[in-house]
């Protein structure tokens, strides 16, 4: 079975390079293209509808981006299939190989395997063979469970890969969630790579950011909703804070474009529910990033960074999970939590 997601990313992105233009962006509200869409996508109340953010002026406060951000919480990765037939209700799941499911440099574990759930179901799908090595693993094995099409739009597959010590105890280090509702199973297989993230290394974020991506290559339009955040810890231990969003399109680690959300005060659970719109080539999506700063406005006038994420194909972790869904299932919504690293 080829690989949709490797499909998608070589149609969307020719070897042909090109560079876009500073501030670059779409500025009609009427330009932003199936908000209703997105709405319901992300499961927004009926007054949660979506907004324009604002263009930023400056972009010479922000201090330049590593390309590598994200190695922090990643642990590994796992090539998985999916394939869906609608008469028999049934969902084919092939665990193919995985990578480095455990930190080479820790002995606490010297062998593994993955667990596969439905969620929010918590329904178990399947339980690979235990394997030896973590680093280099051929898997190959298939589960089938039974599911309603309608089950496709409101559940999730989350992979979850746990480590035996030497007690035998079976310890959870890495997991990641593969959203069915962003894939079109009744009509196309998918298969592809997904980034684990450590479970151990995320609890040390500083809170989480929904996003939802989405490119429309006719158009050639990137359009980044800001949904919403949570648990956000403030800087420098106040009490509270004031919160908004800064979003900077990035092509080779250069800055081109910065939007932010509206400021929301005094709520460390902030819902935005706002659009940013990009108008990108295909040709240079192989080339692009985007860093999703958290911060808060504080009462002289100044910001302060509470936390930031990189996506791209560049990125690793749920930042290249995220662009790679992205640009296997064009012109529809992706949406995906983020957890953010200190500033």
């Amino acid at each position: 079975m080829a690989c949709s997601s490797q499909k998608s990313s070589e149609q969307a992105s020719p070897s042909r390079k090109d560079s876009l233009r500073m501030d670059d962006a779409f500025e009609s509200v009427s330009e932003l293209g199936p908000l209703e869409l997105m709405s319901r996508e992300l499961g927004l109340p009926p007054d949660g509808t979506l907004k324009k953010s604002l263009s930023a002026d400056s972009l010479s406060s922000i201090s330049s981006v590593n390309n590598n951000f994200g190695q922090d919480f990643m642990l590994g990765q796992v090539e998985v299939s999916l394939q869906y037939e609608p008469r028999r209700r049934s969902l084919l799941v092939v665990v193919l190989q995985g990578k480095d499911l455990l930190e080479k440099e820790d002995p606490a574990f010297d062998s593994c395997f993955l667990r596969v759930t439905l969620v929010p179901e918590d329904q178990i799908v399947g339980i690979t063979r235990i394997q030896r090595t973590a680093y280099s693993i051929f898997f190959d094995e298939r589960f089938n469970i039974t599911l309603n099409a309608s089950a496709l739009e409101e559940s999730s597959l989350r992979f979850c890969v746990y480590g035996i010590d030497d007690d035998d105890r079976n310890v959870m280090t890495g997991v990641v969630d593969l959203r069915l509702s962003v894939l079109d199973l009744p009509h196309q297989p998918f298969c592809g790579w997904l980034y684990m993230q450590d479970v151990n290394k995320v609890s040390d974020s500083v809170g989480e950011v929904l996003l939802s991506l989405s490119y429309l290559p006719t158009a050639e339009r990137l359009t980044v909703v800001v949904v919403k955040a949570k648990n956000l810890v403030w800087t420098n231990g106040k009490a509270t804070a004031d919160p908004y969003v800064k979003v900077y399109l990035l092509q080779d680690g250069k800055k081109i474009s910065k939007k932010k959300t509206a400021v929301k005060k005094d709520d460390a659970n902030p819902v935005f529910n706002e659009a940013m719109i990009f108008s990108v080539p295909a040709i240079v999506l192989q080339d692009l990033s985007l860093r999703v700063t958290v911060a808060e406005c504080c009462g002289d006038g100044r910001a302060e960074n509470i936390g930031h994420v990189l996506i791209g194909p560049l990125t690793s972790g749920m930042g290249i999970t995220h662009w790679n869904q992205m640009l296997a299932t064009l012109r529809k919504p992706v949406s995906m939590w983020h957890p953010l690293r200190h500033a």
